[in-house]
């Protein structure tokens, strides 16, 4: 037996299929015939409208609407009762006055002589639900001209402008059998929509909880530590690509492509680390260049020096270079270095090539993207191991900015309303999915400029060790680069074990080393650093090759003077001023 014929069987035992021995025309829909002079009711139609009715009735029970139950008739009023009790609603009694819908919007005050109370609601109901339709035919007309549906109980012998002016006409005998069945299914439906409603609230407290979290400042100390198994991480190895931009034109000359360490460039040391983590662990992990105009010939003859390799070569699109521009002399921004960088232009050679789609069918699903202008960009399984296992779309690398440390303070994995964008600096390394660029790529529709510092108020932030942040915007960080502070494992750069302090030396150049060419004629070899806490050199100054800073050390040549550092010299917390003060 279908649970269709159960529910029949269970409408037939209320008879509510017996009719009255009248049946108007409008009715005839609702009939199956007559059976010694009574009409039939087919109990399919009474089905499928208590159905609609409790749909309906569902529906606006979800929106905490306001219900209205009306009965005439005293056998009723204990079933009605006990619905309205268990299903939380008043049992309002205010429509046994004349007027009380259309005379709502100004109610009748009555004062007693000990109080005051008002007969009739302020607030008219969302829907009034009605038992004995054929005794309240003013209620529905009440309703009709307030424009309030009704779900009520019809009869074979009903007039049609009674009937035509109920929104949800429920066919069927009103026997106590049947309305207390009518009356059940509106508690079981009153009550599911509410215990839905409540679960749908606290998961959009859950959601936004989430989003508040994903959005919030993260310490990359507290992330969980990967798993040292090689299978796992070859698996999170496997979802990712790296994107690397050669934009930026600096020292007059594109810093991807600048010699930093052994003869290296900064994009040789990144293919370097790509391919030690694809040997070490038997992972595929492809490299994406997009290159500006001016760039992507030189990129293209050093990317030929590594040839069969998963490496891809694009050209950005947009008129403008996207430019970071260097840090000025006193150590701050000349520009916002988050508003430079328009990731549409960087993204869209991806997705007009196909060579997005391609990458995703290969089950690539996050990305890293990366500028020249970090040298610390180091493939971070345990990063991207906390992204995928929190559903992270988008994840911004920044550090705190030294000289406001009061305001920077971290609570981690807790929303942070003090973030604020001028304190913290952007390390140039962000990590996204595939489906968050298809957003950006679809919003790029209706804003001309995409930039980092939307994605800093909206995105989630992860504030990154030192370690995490090398810059590479001027001479005095190349002169750091070339020296022996660091030396080079599998393509990444670590620092001097040599060296006791955890800092690196303050090196302040003049204008005579800003541009790069001027930069190598000065130097016959980079002195070793490895010992010194600070530099400072302005002027026309040269230096030979061995030679050894220690300490603090500071040269600064007159106008019209040259001071030549001669080779193997050791200088060690001194202040050179002339070239007497050496010999």
């Amino acid at each position: 037996m279908t649970f269709h014929s159960v529910v029949i069987q269970r409408i037939l035992r209320t008879n509510a299929h017996i009719g009255r021995p009248v049946t108007a025309h409008h009715f005839k829909i609702f009939s199956e015939g007559t059976r010694n002079s009574l009409n039939v009711v087919d109990a399919d139609k009474t089905l499928i409208c208590l159905r609609n009715a409790c749909n309906f009735i569902g529906r606006l029970a979800a929106k905490d609407a306001r219900f209205l139950f009306v009965n005439t008739n005293p056998l009723f009023d204990e079933i009605i009762a006990q619905m309205t009790k268990t299903i939380g609603i008043k049992n309002d009694t205010t429509w046994r006055l004349g007027g009380f819908l259309t005379n709502s919007s100004s109610p009748k005050k009555f004062r007693g002589r000990n109080k005051k109370f008002s007969l009739v609601s302020v607030l008219p109901p969302d829907c009034i639900v009605i038992f004995d339709t054929e005794r309240k035919s003013s209620v529905i007309q009440e309703a009709y001209r307030m424009q309030i549906p009704v779900v009520g109980l019809v009869d074979s012998s009903m007039p049609l402008d009674t009937f035509k002016r109920i929104t949800y006409p429920v066919p069927a005998n009103d026997s106590i059998e049947f309305v207390y069945l009518f009356c059940n299914l509106i508690t079981k439906t009153i009550l599911k929509e509410k215990k839905d409603a409540q679960k749908d609230e606290l998961n959009a407290r859950d959601d936004e909880a989430e989003r508040i979290s994903k959005r919030s400042l993260h310490s990359y100390e507290n992330l969980q530590a990967i798993s040292d198994d090689i299978s796992e991480t070859r698996l999170l190895l496997d979802k990712l690509m790296v994107l690397m931009f050669n934009g930026d034109l600096i020292l007059n000359s594109p810093t991807s492509i600048t010699e930093t360490f052994g003869g290296l460039t900064c994009l040789d040391l990144l293919v370097n680390q790509i391919e030690a983590l694809n040997s070490k662990y038997g992972c595929s992990i492809p490299l994406v260049s997009v290159n500006s105009v001016n760039t992507h010939d030189v990129v293209s003859k050093i990317l030929k020096k590594h040839p069969n390799k998963n490496i891809h070569s694009l050209i950005q699109y947009g008129e403008e270079n996207a430019k970071i521009p260097a840090n000025s002399a006193d150590g701050q921004d000349a520009k916002d270095e988050m508003d430079c960088l328009n990731l549409a232009e960087v993204f869209l050679p991806l997705s007009e090539s196909g060579l997005l789609d391609t990458l995703f069918s290969q089950g690539k699903d996050n990305i890293l993207i990366l500028s020249a202008n970090n040298l610390a960009h180091v493939v971070d399984t345990k990063i991207l191991n906390h992204l995928i296992q929190n559903n992270i779309e988008c994840c911004l690398e920044v550090m705190p900015k030294p000289t406001e440390p009061s305001e920077n303070k971290l609570t981690p994995n807790k929303e942070d309303n003090q973030v604020k964008r001028e304190n913290w600096k952007f390390t140039h390394s962000m990590w996204m999915t595939f489906g968050f660029v298809e957003k950006l790529m679809r919003r790029q529709t209706t804003q001309k400029k995409l930039s980092v510092s939307k994605l800093f108020d909206q995105q989630c932030k992860l504030s990154v060790p030192k370690f995490r942040y090398l810059p590479f915007d001027s001479t005095a960080n190349l002169f750091q680069l070339q020296s022996d502070l660091y030396t080079i494992l599998d393509g990444t750069l670590i620092r001097n074990t040599a060296r006791e302090s955890p800092t690196d030396p303050s090196i302040k150049l003049g204008p005579e080393f800003e541009k790069f060419d001027d930069f190598k004629k000065r130097f016959k070899s980079i002195p070793s650093i490895v010992g010194l806490d600070s530099l400072e050199v302005t002027g026309d100054v040269w230096f030979g090759s061995g030679i050894t800073l220690k300490g603090k050390v500071s040269i600064h040549a007159k106008p019209h003077m040259k001071i030549i550092i001669p080779d193997d010299t050791l200088l060690e917390n001194t202040v050179i001023t002339s070239q007497a003060d050496i010999e």
